[in-house]
């Protein structure tokens, strides 16, 4: 299967993604980072755009006004996480239209005609922009050419692009990071001058105000993503000085401090990706740094927003629900505004949102068979990038349905079922999400593009969240600790045997597909069971021990596993696909991106040459511009096509 462009499957995969996007071109089709006035007057997202199937969508701002979305603002190149001033007069955002892929802040007045403004250019790229309470100050998180991204981010760097270097330089590496830390930035709006606050030696990941004099951020004396498992909270005055707040046997995220300057909170929660936080809020005095933690009602809350000095708004995920509720500080009393099976995600990991001064939370909602509308609070939508596309894709892409079984140890586990019409039993290809802390929700496309595309074929496909995905609280999580490829292991199967003994599913026809975290269970599950016909593990661990010598976050794997890759017989041997492969008979594609730092491609490379030794069915595809997970057209047009092709090979649907 060397080449695929030219054959059959490739150009049903071209017509199925044509169908889909070709409608949107020059719109959105995908929203997220939802904002709003504190009266609630106006709204801004950042809109996915295609202008063609080439590369990856750009960028732009756009407001809903009369039931559709209008751009906000023109200029070339990207532009995205827009915020309001808190009097609604001025919105800051991020663009790149200077330097392609480099983003910096800009300002738009409201009341004003003309094209924005932009502060002074900062050394690198400017990730998120937060108005300080008083509006006088807008805070920057700046991530220096060379910082590392997160595997939800794509891995790799922080690059500065069209650096013109000869063909032989060589990639250095000598362990010192150079430019690549995160540091905090102060513009000042009155003066137009732009000022650095944190301190030389503290990588600030994210940061957030705590009154108009003072910073919370998670930070960390080293810029390596690994070094963000261990991160503490800090608070920073801009007239100098820190001081550590909170630190954790487990992740800290979501920093922001009250108005008033008086209380500081976060969420700390067992993670496995940096930007992908869910947990438990933590109330802090920030003067006496006496910390408590509050009950949202089983809620694993992925979003924290002040609103006003005394009640923080909360988003997050109860099983599979978006929930969105207010805090009474200091007091811990709590008032849901929203509970949705519908995803509030907006395309991205977990629920987001963002609060009137009212308690009003908007949100961009979706499921499998709902396109992406923006809505405040429980009313009518105020506008979806539905279109002549989302209809073709809702007639093709089945139905999805809320599936629930029981492990062998008596947990219930919940899943995602997408099927094609008609009567089963049908091939079942299980689609694995990655983190392992992450969880499905029922939303649109399930945020994979394999899955309508392998119903609309004949196959339905299962998107299960086992024990260590988020939503059920900090225990269920913790479960995989120590643990990968363990209990979760039969969880998979357990749910996969529910569906055969109903009639769903043909159980001679089942198949295996995942990302990251998905690929290493992609990659284990064939070695622990002979019943699989394919499989696909994409940007793939297949070897701990390797992984923690070649990985950006080795160290985050062998606290995961709980074991030290130096001592023969621990879980880094004991867990590892490729040390397994003799029991092996399932055909494998696997496939990686040349440019992924957190699951290198040699973990896909060694898993493929294991098999092949044993004699087993397997082919390897690394996608040379690629990183952590195949992102960009016409490479994901490929990779879609051989993942049709390989299951049509092992396992077709008629």
């Amino acid at each position: 299967m060397t080449d695929v462009d030219t054959t059959e499957i490739h150009q049903r995969v071209t017509a199925h993604l044509t169908a889909l996007h070709e409608p949107a071109f020059g719109q959105p089709h995908a929203i997220r980072e939802p904002h709003v006035t504190p009266d609630g007057s106006r709204t801004v997202v950042t809109g996915a755009v295609f202008d063609e199937l080439e590369g990856v969508p750009r960028t732009a701002i756009y407001t809903a006004d009369g039931g559709e979305f209008q751009p906000v603002t023109g200029g070339p190149g990207s532009s995205r996480g827009a915020r309001f001033s808190p009097d609604g007069t001025t919105l800051a955002f991020l663009s790149d239209r200077h330097e392609t892929g480099v983003f910096q802040l800009y300002l738009l007045d409201h009341d004003r005609f003309g094209e924005a403004r932009p502060a002074p250019e900062l050394p690198g790229h400017v990730e998120y922009a937060h108005w300080s309470p008083d509006g006088g100050k807008v805070l920057l998180g700046v991530a220096g050419f060379g910082a590392d991204l997160s595997g939800g981010q794509g891995s790799g760097t922080a690059s500065k692009p069209d650096r013109e270097r000869p063909s032989w330089f060589p990639e250095v590496d000598d362990g010192t990071y150079g430019t690549g830390w995160r540091s905090l930035w102060v513009h000042t709006v009155a003066t137009g001058e732009s000022t650095q606050v944190s301190p030389a030696g503290m990588n600030c990941w994210e940061a957030g105000w705590c009154g108009p004099g003072r910073i919370v951020a998670i930070a960390s004396d080293a810029p390596g993503e690994d070094a963000w498992y261990t991160a503490h909270l800090s608070l920073i005055d801009l007239d100098g000085g820190v001081r550590e707040l909170l630190g954790s046997d487990v992740q800290l995220g979501l920093p922001t401090g009250s108005p008033d300057g008086r209380w500081v909170t976060a969420v700390e929660a067992v993670c496995s990706d940096r930007l992908l936080v869910a947990g438990d809020v933590v109330l802090i005095d920030a003067a006496t740094g006496a910390a408590r933690r509050i009950d949202t009602r089983g809620t694993d809350v992925t979003q924290l927003e002040w609103i006003g000095s005394g009640r923080l708004g909360y988003i997050g995920l109860r099983r599979l629900d978006s929930v969105a509720g207010i805090i009474s500080v200091p007091g811990g009393e709590v008032e849901e505004v929203l509970s949705t099976r519908l995803a509030c995600s907006g395309g991205g990991f977990l629920p987001q949102g963002a609060f009137t001064a009212d308690g009003r939370v908007l949100t961009v909602q979706d499921s499998y068979e709902l396109a992406p509308r923006l809505v405040l609070g429980d009313g009518r939508p105020l506008a979806t990038v539905a279109h002549a596309g989302t209809e073709f894709l809702r007639s093709v892409a089945g139905s999805a349905e809320v599936v629930t079984w029981t492990a062998p140890d008596g947990l219930d586990i919940d899943g995602i079922l997408c099927r094609p019409d008609g009567q089963g039993p049908f091939p079942l290809v299980v689609s694995i999400h990655g983190g392992p802390i992450w969880a499905y929700q029922n939303s649109w496309s399930m945020r994979y593009p394999w899955v309508p595309l392998l119903v609309e074929q004949g196959y339905a496909v299962l998107s299960p969240n086992p024990r260590g995905s988020c939503g059920r609280g900090q225990q269920f999580a913790g479960q995989v600790v120590g643990d990968m490829g363990g209990a979760d292991t039969y969880d998979y199967l357990a749910g996969i045997d529910a569906l055969v003994e109903r009639g769903v599913v043909d159980g001679s026809r089942v198949g295996l597909i995942g990302g990251s975290y998905g690929g290493f269970m992609s990659s284990w599950l064939v070695t622990q069971d002979s019943r699989f016909a394919a499989a696909v593990p994409v940007s793939p661990v297949t070897n701990w021990y390797s992984q923690s010598f070649t990985s950006n976050i080795a160290a985050w794997g062998t606290r995961f596993l709980g074991a030290d890759p130096e001592q023969p017989g621990t879980l880094a041997h004991l867990r590892s696909p490729v040390l397994q492969a003799s029991k092996v008979r399932t055909p494998c594609l696997n496939v990686a991106g040349a440019r992924d730092k957190c699951t290198p491609p040699g973990q896909a490379r060694e898993f493929h040459q294991a098999l092949l030794a044993h004699g087993v069915p397997s082919a390897l595809v690394i996608y040379p511009e690629e990183g952590h997970g195949i992102r960009a057209f016409p490479a994901q047009t490929d990779f879609l096509a051989r993942v049709l092709q390989w299951f049509g090979r092992h396992m077709p649907a008629c």
